[in-house]
């Protein structure tokens, strides 16, 4: 892979998008609303073409922030130019996919609460985030009571913040009738009502966070409903480490590639001898061979 590249502004209009994702309009509304009011953060990276007369250029990493820069008819943008083949391309494309971290919903309304005690008003933050400002006062007033599961059910669109927030001041024996309330006010039908329920018996039981540790009981016998509902939580772990594992087993196929595709490059292995890093460990020796399983 090259190592040459400096900054350039580059136009808009100029750049082409070889390999273009298809992303979620609340993630891209998200993005367009912090290069408006921030600023871009960090360059979009494009790798020159050859062409006649005007440059062009194809695009490396940033699609979303050069679809940004776009939405908000700006005509040039700051871009990092590469000297990379189409190979070397797509794969810095795939590690800053793989590098992106999935926020967590609980971590992203924490940010709302790092604003407050940066001293953020609840006016600032509905601008600095685009949310109403009653969305604000209910996920402040929901944080500072650690509501963690009604938090999730928020941000999940499984429940709306006020009634959340109803729930966590209400006494257990006033729950039912704030769930009566939302009923009849249209807030919580079918499905979502089903799953308030299910969450406010779980809230009653375990706590309003995810702490680890013995459930709580009453010391009665478990029934067959109670059953019932511990099997379908395990199912649901379950699920989430087997969608983990085969997330986790994608990216070290991709490593795997990678590290085979530069163990054969002379210049690689000679900075390894180099670094005296030219031994690998025995299970990674025979992957990288074939003979793994």
């Amino acid at each position: 892979m090259g190592s040459a590249q400096c900054i350039e502004i580059i136009p808009v209009g100029a750049i082409d998008v070889v390999n273009p994702r298809v992303r979620n309009r609340r993630i891209f509304k998200e993005i367009v609303t912090s290069v408006a009011e921030l600023g871009l953060k960090r360059p979009i990276t494009v790798k020159r073409k050859t062409s006649e007369g005007e440059p062009r250029y194809d695009l490396v990493c940033g699609q979303g922030r050069l679809e940004a820069y776009q939405a908000l008819g700006q005509r040039e943008i700051p871009a990092v130019v590469v000297d990379a083949s189409n190979e070397d391309s797509a794969i810095m494309s795939l590690v800053e996919n793989c590098a992106r971290r999935q926020h967590r919903a609980i971590d992203l309304l924490h940010d709302i609460e790092g604003l407050r005690g940066r001293g953020y008003d609840f006016d600032e933050i509905a601008r600095k985030t685009g949310l109403s400002i009653e969305y604000v006062k209910g996920v402040s007033s929901l944080l500072e009571s650690g509501e963690h599961r009604l938090l999730r059910a928020v941000e999940a669109g499984q429940m709306p913040v006020s009634i959340a927030v109803m729930i966590s001041q209400a006494q257990d024996t006033d729950i039912q009738s704030v769930l009566q309330q939302a009923y009849e006010e249209k807030l919580l039908r079918g499905q979502r009502l089903l799953a308030a329920k299910k969450l406010i018996e779980q809230r009653r039981r375990r706590g309003k966070g995810y702490k680890t540790g013995p459930r709580r009981t009453d010391g009665a016998p478990m029934s067959s409903n109670a059953l019932l509902r511990a099997y379908r939580q395990d199912v649901d772990r379950k699920r989430i480490l087997i969608r983990k594992s085969n997330s986790t087993k994608a990216r070290l196929v991709f490593i795997l590639e990678a590290l085979r595709k530069l163990l054969v490059e002379p210049e690689f292995l000679s900075i390894l001898e180099g670094e005296k890093l030219d031994t690998l460990p025995k299970n990674l020796a025979l992957r990288l061979h074939g003979q793994g399983g």
